[in-house]
């Protein structure tokens, strides 16, 4: 167990330092406890908690570094983390002792986003709804960073605790014992995939979720030299596989250690369990504020307090994913899974921008609320370009599309902010705007296109007039004349670009179009007579489904 709480810089630096972070200028005990994680945007008003560890995104030189401190000292900041290695870095010592603000230095490699996540985990207060802090086996409850540095020094060799994907969940000091392979998975805080597939290659998963004991598992050969041999133990909570703890070794275990190991990973287990459990509480707790914030009521505005969001305007973000048909192996568990992956990674992208954004998945939308400081009038650009970075990171494959709502000013805006955003959210879903992301404003037509075939299809509604006599003769002859009446619509009536898009002669396309007005019975010199067909054509015609 840790000597230093768990919101010390100096126990940041225990569990982080050497493998993520290195403390370059200042000093650990006296920074006291830190109030939370704040992000440094160059081009935006800053709101950083009270002691905050800042990140220095894209801060380089000791010039700018220097600065950022004097404005972090004037704020109250605890520490500045910024990306090593740092130029003339000798030159900011005496900053850090005339700001008393740390610094510290990122690893090569290592993701700012990672570092947030991790960050934010391991600075997160007690268990949700208990006033008094609880151990299990004399560590605190949940707190696996702990667990881990209580099992390395069990077994004197650095560990991690990962899930049932493989991902790193926590690590133990002394990882620079270990050897580049692990290093790697802790800045990726997921093992490489070419280990994955080595592993399951040779059974270890197999005999991991299988097994009771320990499963030994010699150095991969995969052309990394001074690769260590590992021995790993599952963790289960009864019949369920919770994950696993996995020991890098520069000697074998003793008898005595190994049966430390198997009863360790009884403690683990009830730890994962317990991290669960206030994970799982800390999610519907701030789901819920989301929901009395986004309905708008009485309660808003005490929702928009706790969750630090009141006094300023907002808009709100709506994500869903494309509907797919499921595969063979694909069940609602699965989509329910990758929703709330998805509703994680966007927390962590907007805090990375707006340290202040609230994001909960509610049913099958993840909704965000995304504050816009200052001046609102490039709101929307601003929230279109954030949405439109987070989903190329994560690809095509997640088949994810955002909708973004209308600034709302106060609490009782965001109903209506909300509405747009499920509005937009519903164009896009339709996958026929070719956008992955958009605003109300940039899609505002085919949503009103969308509800009236709503009201339509609620009133019953059928074909009638014109365009019922070209669907009927259509029927009857096999001819084309809904099909002429489109092209000539979209082409403005233009004879040789409607004519190219049937592929036909264009007296051949000037007959159609003559019988269209017979057969219809329709004046197409009219105005209103066109706009009621293209109407009835995008709403009621054949295609016109979305």
């Amino acid at each position: 167990m840790s000597a230093y709480p768990a919101r010390s810089l100096s126990r940041v630096l225990e569990d982080f330092g050497h493998t993520l972070l290195d403390l370059l200028y200042g000093d650990p005990g006296a920074a006291g406890e830190i109030g939370g994680v704040g992000i440094h945007d160059p081009y935006d008003e800053q709101h950083y908690p009270e002691r905050a560890i800042v990140l220095g995104v894209g801060v380089h030189g000791a010039e700018e570094t220097g600065r950022l401190l004097r404005q972090l000292g004037a704020l109250g900041a605890t520490a500045l983390v910024v990306r090593g290695p740092v130029e003339d870095e000798g030159a900011l010592e005496p900053v850090v002792r005339e700001t008393g603000v740390a610094l510290l230095a990122l690893t090569r490699g290592a993701s700012w986003a990672q570092l947030a996540a991790m960050l934010r985990t391991q600075l997160a207060e007690g268990d949700v709804g208990e006033g008094e802090e609880q151990t299990l086996g004399g560590v605190p409850s949940g707190d696996l960073f702990a667990v881990a540095n209580a099992v390395a020094t069990l077994l004197d060799a650095p560990v991690t605790i990962e899930d049932r994907r493989s991902r790193i969940l926590a690590f133990s000091g002394r990882q620079d014992e270990a050897d580049a392979p692990r290093v790697e998975s802790i800045l990726a805080r997921q093992v490489p995939e070419r280990y994955l597939r080595h592993h399951e290659e040779h059974g270890v998963f197999r005999e991991l979720y299988r097994g009771e004991g320990l499963v030994h598992v010699p150095a991969p050969s995969l052309g990394d030299e001074g690769a260590l041999p590992r021995v790993a133990v599952a963790v289960r909570a009864g019949d369920e596989f919770l994950g696993s703890v996995w020991a890098a070794l520069r000697k074998p275990l003793t008898p005595e250690r190994e049966r430390a190991f198997l009863e360790a990973a009884k403690l683990v287990a009830l730890h994962m369990l317990r991290f669960r459990a206030g994970s799982d509480a800390e999610n519907r707790l701030r789901a819920d504020l989301v929901t009395t914030a986004l309905e708008g009521g009485p309660g808003a505005l005490q929702a928009l307090g706790r969750l630090g969001l009141v006094g300023e305007p907002a808009l709100v973000m709506a994500m869903g994913l494309v509907p797919v048909r499921p595969g063979p192996d694909e069940d609602h568990a699965q989509v329910t899974a990758e929703r709330q992956r998805l509703a994680s990674a966007l927390a962590v992208h907007l805090t990375a921008v707006q340290p202040r954004s609230a994001v909960a998945l509610l049913g099958d939308v993840v909704y965000a609320l995304f504050p816009v400081p200052g001046d609102t009038s490039h709101a929307r650009e601003r929230a279109l370009q954030v949405a439109a970075n987070f989903l190329a990171r994560t690809g095509d494959r997640t088949g994810a599309v955002l909708g973004i709502g209308s600034v709302a000013a106060d609490p009782a805006a965001l109903p209506r902010s909300r509405a747009n955003a499920d509005r937009a959210l519903r164009v896009l879903s339709t996958g026929r705007t070719g956008r992955r992301a958009a605003s109300i404003a940039d899609v505002y037509v085919e949503a009103l296109l969308i509800e009236l075939r709503d009201l339509a299809a609620a009133n019953r509604d059928e074909l009638s007039g014109p365009l019922a006599r070209l669907v009927a003769y259509d029927t009857r002859h096999n001819a084309h004349l809904v099909q002429t009446l489109r092209a000539w619509l979209d082409a403005f009536g233009d004879v040789m670009t409607a004519s190219a898009s049937v592929f036909v002669h264009p007296n051949t396309f000037r007959y159609r179009i003559r019988r269209v007005a017979e057969v219809g019975e329709i004046d197409l010199q009219d105005p209103e007579a066109r706009f009621a067909a293209m109407l009835q054509l995008r709403l009621l015609g054949p295609g016109s489904g979305s």
